[in-house]
């Protein structure tokens, strides 16, 4: 969507008018779902604008599902499902995929593993055939499972060890939680990761990787009956297997402020504060996470907004200010702050800040001008992403991992536009107590003209 000239009010009137209205969908089918008999779900949103497919297969998998010294195996098995199979060499879908015009890549979270191909709409069948295989005929050489795991011990100090920010959050996590596996990072620690075998590679695949604990999403120019006709010739044959039980995995509540300082090489200071909030879990009934997304919307939505507005512009405090909140999760929920200070000023100048705006919000309340303004950014962020067919799959997806159908998506729309202003103070009065807060400080070190490492070579998987 484009609006000529310099006309920012012409475009806020249009975002402010989908307050008042569900955006039209008339361009797209209707998504359709299927159940495989051996239980792998199957959903299919038909959007012809373009003929190109997105294919995503999705496992109810994660970090959150391993056990104490394998941190960091669902994510190096990630890895591995780019080395080969019975029918496949190493890294051939990979050729293969490109050979067809098609780009593909993968990613691991807290709660899943997912596995994506974009391609042209005639190379569907592709795509399908070799997601199929790689679900139960993984090669899990020894050799190229330690060439492999250097690679992801790499993308660890690429990613983690030297980037500061980084590892505040990392080290921030360890302190928030006490017993939840979402403490740990997705990519493992480094001493698991040289202690992790081939042998608890192929274990956890084989506990996890089932069509009954996956999720087909395929976006694009296609019917649905064609997806589902090729999900039944490709998966309909893989038996289900029983999964591990999960057992509840409650955090016990947290019983006083925790702080924490990390000293790392930066140019700057930085803080991140963080404190626990619910997540979504009826679309229809809860009213508290839509609240909560506005509130983070309010503090930092936009440009206009009160952190950026007041921290960075006004009292230029902070050279960036922002908060977030995570509301999808098979774990815990959590809100975050943060700020890094303009030179000359502190990291406690800017927690200071960031108290001082949550503070004012909690006493002042919000006014419906400024939530109207912070609603229509967020709503229109949500509308004209599904413009993206991959931002389309990965809604579905990241929905259905979380345990909640993607068919609330509108439902989800409707009530973050029912939100009130009250509602805003009350989330933020109720969860922003002291008791309830971590806050890491990071503690810049000279950086002895250390810069990052380049991107581990070797693998380009492992978002």
């Amino acid at each position: 969507m484009h609006f000529p000239g310099s006309s920012r009010a012409a475009a806020l009137a249009f975002v402010a008018a989908l307050l008042g209205a569900t955006p039209s969908h008339s361009t797209f089918a209707a998504t359709a779902e299927h159940r495989l008999a051996n239980g792998m779900q199957v959903i299919v949103k038909p959007d012809h604008r373009a003929p190109v497919v997105v294919v995503m297969v999705w496992y109810r998998v994660g970090s959150i599902d391993e056990v104490n010294g394998t941190t960091g195996v669902a994510h190096a098995i990630e890895h591995m499902m780019f080395k080969g199979t019975r029918a496949t060499g190493i890294g051939e879908y990979s050729r293969l995929i490109a050979a067809a015009g098609g780009r593909d890549n993968a990613f691991t979270s807290n709660d899943y593993t997912g596995y994506f191909a974009v391609l042209q709409k005639s190379r569907l069948e592709l795509a399908l055939r070799l997601e199929a295989d790689r679900m139960v005929n993984l090669t899990l050489s020894p050799d190229e499972w330690a060439r492999e795991i250097k690679v992801v011990m790499e993308e660890r100090r690429y990613r983690t060890d030297d980037r500061p920010r980084a590892l505040v959050y990392e080290q921030l996590m360890a302190v928030a939680l006490a017993a939840h596996p979402h403490r740990n990072p997705v990519i493992g620690w480094m001493s698991d990761l040289r202690n992790l075998t081939v042998a608890d590679a192929s274990e956890f695949y084989r506990r996890w990787y089932a069509p009954n604990n996956a999720v087909l999403v395929v976006v694009g120019d296609v019917r649905p009956e064609e997806v589902v006709a090729l999900a039944e010739k490709h998966f309909g044959g893989i038996a289900s297997r029983p999964l591990p039980p999960r057992k509840p995995q409650d955090e016990p509540p947290q019983l006083g402020m925790k702080r924490l300082t990390v000293k790392a090489p930066a140019e700057l200071p930085y803080v991140l504060t963080v404190f626990r909030a619910p997540v979504l879990r009826d679309p229809e009934r809860d009213e508290e996470p839509y609240a909560l997304e506005m509130l983070a919307a309010v503090l930092a939505g936009n440009p206009a907004a009160r952190l950026p507005r007041n921290l960075v512009r006004v009292e230029r405090l902070a050279s960036a200010a922002s908060a977030s909140y995570d509301g999808l999760s098979r774990g815990p929920g959590f809100f975050y702050l943060s700020a890094t200070p303009v030179p000359g000023r502190t990291a406690d100048d800017v927690e200071r800040g960031l108290r001082r705006e949550m503070e004012r919000l909690i006493a002042e309340g919000v006014t419906q001008e400024e939530l109207d303004r912070a609603k229509a950014q967020a709503i229109a962020g949500h509308v004209y992403q599904r413009d993206s067919m991959m931002y389309q799959a990965r809604e579905i997806g990241v929905l259905e991992m979380s345990g909640i159908s993607h068919r609330s998506i509108d439902v989800q729309l409707e009530r973050l536009r029912a939100v009130t202003p009250e509602q805003v103070r009350e989330v933020a009065r109720k969860y922003y107590v002291d008791d309830a807060l971590t806050v890491a400080h990071l503690d810049p070190q000279p950086l002895d003209g250390r810069r990052p490492a380049p991107p581990p070579a070797g693998s380009r998987h492992g978002e």
